[in-house]
């Protein structure tokens, strides 16, 4: 891959998804490899242990992830530990955006939040759709925005639950009624997927849980940002001063409009993407939205699913650096001893071993004292003086047609096969 200079100067995004990302034993091979992460998870363990009833290590290396409480704040401590990392190795953003409860991440990242505040967020989020549960769904669908509002109109209770790119949407609502929308779309072809959770969160079922939200949340600090945050609710830059208690709750009851969101970091230049988490699942819309808008604009992810070590993550690094990133490499080799060796100061000076070409199509073996064979495929032949045999010599490389097609293969110069029948008396 190369890069141009104009690829060299574009802004660099941490995008964080919602959930999705999550699987069992994700931080387990970080936590032993990279100190980093691992000095960071700690710290958000010691945020989030003290507000729930589980352990975040716990959870992060081998726990089980089928609780709503547990995966947000898991996936939230993923997320803030691989930006660490994406930190340490010199590639600090000048944006972050993120995805429903991504946001709460890209909030902590940009400095709006502490980390004590970004877990109390994500412990109270998370514990309200833990009330939600049992009580809704949510289900993909590929058709743009306006055609899915059009669509679930048709339904009471069916909410457009987020716009993640031109023609990727979800739909929220009870689920005997996201399995009418399911079937009326596969009747007419378009593709569905139900999303893997109980509840339907950006869904008017969210109202039920606001008055609590708002308790939970009373006593959080937030601050002017040191990175510009590009806020999935507005759809724009966002001033970090209003994320009060009711911007998180609009966070998880309107819809999310990552779309708009994307287009409008594109627009104000900024065009390299990293997903920050445990897998992409950002990273398909992203690419759905660049294209639609013709930017040039590149998209990677951080680890991946039963992949999460530091060498998956070191791959994405160097695909970075290839595409044109800075990056500081010290911290990658520092464990090794490496360092930088300068090139030499002349040319590289190459010699050849191999037989060339004279050009001559025969050779005149007289003037060395030999006798001519009379044989296509021998050159010269030598009469042994105490033995009435000969000695007999095949021609240069090339000078033969016999020799030069058949018997130079993988430079292994030796004579054809049809050619033993006539050597055992070179006068045929």
């Amino acid at each position: 891959m190369r890069a141009t200079a104009a690829e060299r100067q574009r802004d660099v995004v941490f995008a964080f998804p919602g959930q999705g990302a999550q699987w069992v034993g994700m931080a387990d091979e970080l936590m032993n490899s990279s100190p980093i992460f691992a000095d960071r998870m700690r710290e958000c363990a010691r945020a989030i242990d003290p507000l729930v009833d589980w352990s975040l290590l716990d959870a992060v290396r081998s726990g089980e992830l089928d609780r709503v409480d547990v995966v947000q704040p898991a996936l939230f401590a993923m997320m803030a530990s691989l930006a660490a990392i994406w930190e340490s190795l010199g590639i600090a953003p000048d944006a972050v955006v993120g995805h429903s409860q991504g946001e709460i991440a890209a909030a902590c990242v940009a400095g709006a939040l502490s980390l004590e505040d970004s877990a109390k967020v994500v412990v109270a989020r998370s514990k309200a759709l833990r009330v939600l549960s049992g009580h809704g769904g949510m289900l993909s669908v590929s058709l743009p925005a306006e055609e899915v509002r059009d669509l679930v109109g048709q339904w009471t209770g069916v909410s457009l639950a987020a716009i993640n790119g031109p023609a990727s949407t979800v739909v929220a609502g009870h689920p005997a009624a996201l399995d009418e929308v399911a079937e009326y779309c596969a009747a007419r072809n378009v593709r569905t997927r139900r999303v893997p959770v109980d509840y339907a969160s950006h869904s008017a079922q969210v109202e039920q849980v606001r008055a609590e939200l708002s308790t939970e949340l009373a006593g959080i600090t937030w601050h002017e940002a040191e990175i510009p945050f590009y806020s999935a609710v507005t759809g724009g830059l966002l001033d970090t001063a209003t994320l009060d208690p009711d911007y998180w709750y609009d966070n998880l009851r309107r819809t999310v409009e990552f779309e708009q969101a994307t287009r409008t970091l594109l627009a104000d230049g900024h065009g390299i993407f990293i997903e920050v988490s445990p897998h992409p699942v950002l990273t398909f819309a992203l690419r759905e939205t660049v294209d639609a808008t013709g930017a040039e604009a590149l998209t990677i992810g951080s680890i991946r699913r039963d992949d999460g070590g530091m060498p998956r993550l070191l791959a994405s690094l160097g695909e970075l650096y290839a595409l044109g990133a800075e990056v500081d490499w010290a911290p990658v080799f520092a464990a090794h001893a490496a360092r930088l060796t300068d090139l030499p100061t002349y040319p590289f000076a190459r010699e050849r071993y191999w037989l060339e070409d004279s050009g001559q199509a025969t050779a005149d073996v007289t003037a060395a004292g030999l006798a001519q064979a009379g044989h296509p495929l021998l050159g010269a032949v030598v009469a042994v003086a105490d033995s009435g045999g000969r000695v007999v010599h095949r021609p240069g490389v090339g000078r033969e047609p016999a020799v030069a097609g058949g018997s130079c293969r993988r430079r292994n110069n030796s004579l054809p096969w049809y050619g033993f029948p006539r050597t055992r008396d070179p006068r045929g």
